[in-house]
């Protein structure tokens, strides 16, 4: 619903021929290490940064142009310059706005280990996001810490959602008051359901609940279709394709290119002060992460 608009305005505009295969980042990521240089894909444009620095690292994504990275800040890239960033992707607390207050929200994502919160806190861990997250805490925090913080969300008898947009209509219906997702999932839903009762909630400047991911986009090694690959790359970073990405309908991320405006309302992304953490770290990253989630019984 998001992503094929800009699909068809490419085609539309450049006259090339696109044949997309829809699938979560992780399936296309797993299809493309097995096919290896046999794949048939010429790119590769993935909601995570994790499953294209493991794409990356097994040679199977093109250098990009300088040029081309030198498009969005550093931080949504990676030296390599085998993937670019697309658009910013920002964790938050979703609220109801008729249960709480903002004077009432934890100032960390540390403290929705707060008794105060028991059986009020809903997530999706099988969310790739999530996940990210998760790992980039490790990275930072430790494990032991991160693993007393899972187990105090347990102790709060956490609940346990499919994915970002089901926690934020349980938010909204008020079966719990609060749940971590990605910023945009609540604008996905304004736009059907303008009277929801639910907004964003940042945490206090350096918090890893606030880490800003990033969606991006890769040329597969081995395409024999170069120059129109990296011409739909390009058109995700121009102009028209980030305003699609950060205005279309329903559209909430973050454009990454100078000069494109965010969606009006949405707070600015140089004011998320998140972690420091490098986002090409996160391949590397993401397995002690879901091995914990497994550990602790979050995901079977």
């Amino acid at each position: 619903a998001l992503v094929k608009p800009i699909m068809d305005r490419f085609a539309k505009e450049t006259g090339i021929q696109l044949n997309v295969r829809y699938a979560s980042s992780t399936a296309l990521a797993t299809a493309l290490v097995e096919e290896g240089r046999n794949s048939p894909a010429d790119v590769y444009w993935s909601q995570e940064p994790d499953t294209l620095g493991l794409v990356g690292a097994r040679g199977l994504l093109a250098r990009l142009p300088q040029a081309t990275i030198g498009k969005v800040p550093s931080r949504f890239t990676t030296p390599s310059r085998r993937w670019v960033g697309t658009s910013g992707r920002s964790r938050v607390l979703v609220y109801n706005t008729t249960e709480l207050r903002t004077n009432e929200l934890p100032a960390s994502v540390w403290g929705l280990t707060s008794s105060r919160w028991k059986g009020k806190i809903g997530l999706a861990p099988t969310n790739a996001s999530f996940q990210a997250f998760l790992g980039a805490t490790i990275n930072l925090f430790g494990e032991a810490r991160v693993r007393t913080w899972l187990e105090g969300l347990q102790a709060n008898d956490v609940r346990f959602y499919p994915n970002n947009t089901t926690v934020v209509q349980a938010v909204g219906r008020g079966d719990v008051e609060v749940g971590l997702v990605n910023h945009y999932y609540l604008y996905n839903l304004l736009a059907s359901t303008p009277d929801l009762p639910v907004r964003n909630h940042w945490f206090r400047d350096g918090d890893p609940g606030n880490l800003v991911l990033a969606a991006g986009v890769g040329i597969v090694a081995s395409t024999q279709k170069a120059t129109a690959a990296q011409r739909f790359v390009d058109f995700l970073l121009s102009k028209t394709g980030q305003r699609m990405i950060a205005r279309g309908p329903g559209a909430a991320e973050y454009p990454l290119v100078k000069g494109v405006p965010r969606r009006p309302g949405l707070r600015p992304l140089t004011s998320i002060r998140g972690p420091k953490y490098n986002l090409g770290r996160l391949s590397a990253d993401l397995a002690p992460a879901v091995r914990l989630l497994l550990e602790e019984g979050y995901i079977r």
